[in-house]
């Protein structure tokens, strides 16, 4: 946590809004975990008796301004991410007086640090499955703009008890919005698994690469590569230690696994594996497997949702726009940063260009044909470049347009006399409003209209709407550079 800061008085509050009490919805039952900032109880939601998480941090923990910004942060990009199968999924945020309220999907399954413990090590093939699984939320992570900074097997839940429970990540408490090419240099994570270049003071998404190679080590072996006594001697060994494939089990285990594990733990960043070369064809065979991974490399998140948005027709489009408008700001603060990331020149559009090498920095092979369809795609209005009502429209996951009172609100919106029909006339006057041209509508309305009465009812609106569519340490270090890494660093310059 970081110290006091005088010059950024400490604000009252987290959220920008005010919200209902958390007891009003929730039954909290017993405490399920204990983090650095935050406690984690089992809730039950009164309304249905579903049972949830819900990570409660106390807000005399945080001291200033920061504190307050990087809780806010945590809740944006928990959103962000959270439609990622792999990705603890956020119900809802609710603060008062003293706390700060954070619902979550229940992970009853445990940790995978503790089974870790439980087992002392994975075969090859389920290590080569969790790994994967890792490397997948990495990948999510770095192609929507963010960094993880604390992977650890503390931080990757099982949905279940059962041996192939989903996994999933959770605590982005460190988490951070980024750009490509900037360099960070406040030094954060957990001693056996933060890279060298953290240590460094200089560093980017590569440092996350280097902790899950951490991650898989340990899966195949019971215990990290790097390992001291102290927390000095810890980073001793990530700035200078060798990789010790010699004791057991390793001389039993696969070279290509152990080829694996150098590349992600190579001390030059720029040589490191990307998550996406790790799990991209040709990505790594130990990973990939040839006979069935796709020839094409994964599309990264923007990319696999602009191509969405590009198939669906007129209604659909400016339906996700009305929604988009509507979404709250902690729903969309992470595509508000995705949107910054690409828009360079800040002028509040992005243009061809700015799209062009936006998708080549997340690891895209389109033909410039192909980027010009997709611009063409999102640019509802047709003016030349994609505005941010746009960029929130074809960019946000489309769990997010199918709950039912976004469905409604969009719904209410074309339906202007409040008919309970969309008309051809409603529709064409809202094509107008969107700058749309409004031919063949009436070819689309029939592709919708399932009762053939010349209107779209919400029902056939609804329908449209939803098609297709060893010893580990556990402690986390934050905020300035501990006297142990000033030691650790001394040694090595000597």
């Amino acid at each position: 946590m970081k110290q006091p800061s005088l010059s950024s008085p400490k604000p009252s509050s987290v959220l920008p809004y005010k919200t209902s009490n958390l007891r009003d919805h929730y039954k909290i039952g017993r405490k399920l975990g204990q983090g650095q900032f935050g406690t984690t109880y089992l809730c039950v939601d009164k309304a249905d008796g579903k049972e949830y998480a819900c990570k409660s941090i106390p807000k005399r923990k945080l001291l200033c301004r920061e504190d307050y910004e990087d809780v806010w942060r945590e809740i944006q990009i928990m959103h962000h991410l959270s439609e990622h199968p792999n990705v603890v999924r956020i119900k809802g945020t609710y603060e008062d007086l003293l706390f700060v309220h954070l619902v979550m999907e229940l992970c009853a399954g445990g940790e995978l640090f503790d089974r870790i413990i439980q087992k002392g090590h994975y075969s090859e093939r389920k290590a080569a499955q969790l790994i994967k699984t890792i490397v997948g939320v990495v990948e999510a992570c770095h192609s929507l703009g963010v960094m993880h900074r604390d992977l650890k097997p503390e931080n990757f839940l099982f949905s279940s008890a059962d041996e192939d429970a989903p996994l999933k990540a959770t605590d982005f408490g460190l988490s951070v919005f980024y750009k490509p090419g900037e360099m960070l240099s406040d030094v954060v994570g957990s001693p056996y698994y933060v890279a060298p270049e953290v240590l460094h003071k200089h560093y980017g998404p590569e440092a996350d690469v280097w902790s899950a190679g951490v991650m898989l080590y340990i899966l195949l072996s019971g215990y990290p590569p790097f390992w001291a006594e102290t927390e000095a001697g810890i980073f001793r060994q990530i700035l200078q230690g060798n990789l010790d494939f010699e004791p057991e089990p390793w001389p039993s285990i696969s070279s290509s696994a152990k080829d694996l594990i150098s590349s992600m733990l190579n001390r030059d960043p720029k040589k490191r594996l990307s998550a996406h070369q790790v799990l991209c064809k040709p990505g790594h065979p130990w990973v990939v497997d040839d006979r069935v991974a796709p020839d094409r490399p994964l599309d990264s998140a923007v990319l696999s949702r602009l191509k969405q948005f590009s198939a669906m027709n007129k209604l659909k489009k400016m339906a996700l726009r009305v929604i988009a408008e509507q979404l709250s700001e902690e729903e969309i603060g992470g595509l508000r940063e995705l949107f910054k990331m690409i828009d360079t020149d800040n002028s509040g559009t992005i243009t061809f260009e700015e799209l062009k090498d936006g998708l080549r920095r997340v690891g895209s092979e389109l033909t410039e044909h192909e980027i010009k369809a997709l611009m063409d795609a999102a640019d509802i209005d047709n003016s030349g470049s994609i505005d941010y009502g746009e960029f929130i429209a074809a960019t946000v996951h489309l769990n997010k347009l199918e709950r039912e009172e976004n469905l409604v609100s969009a719904f209410t919106y074309f339906d202007k006399d409040g008919s309970g029909y969309i008309t051809i006339d409603e529709l064409s006057q809202a094509c107008r409003d969107f700058g749309l041209n409004d031919g063949h509508l009436d070819e689309m309305i029939k592709e919708i209209d399932q009762n053939n009465d010349g209107q779209i009812d919400y029902g056939e609106f609804v329908t449209m709407m939803r098609k297709g569519n060893g010893a580990i340490g556990r402690r986390t270090m934050t905020g300035s550079l501990s006297v142990h890494l000033c030691d650790a660093l001394r040694a090595v310059e000597q």
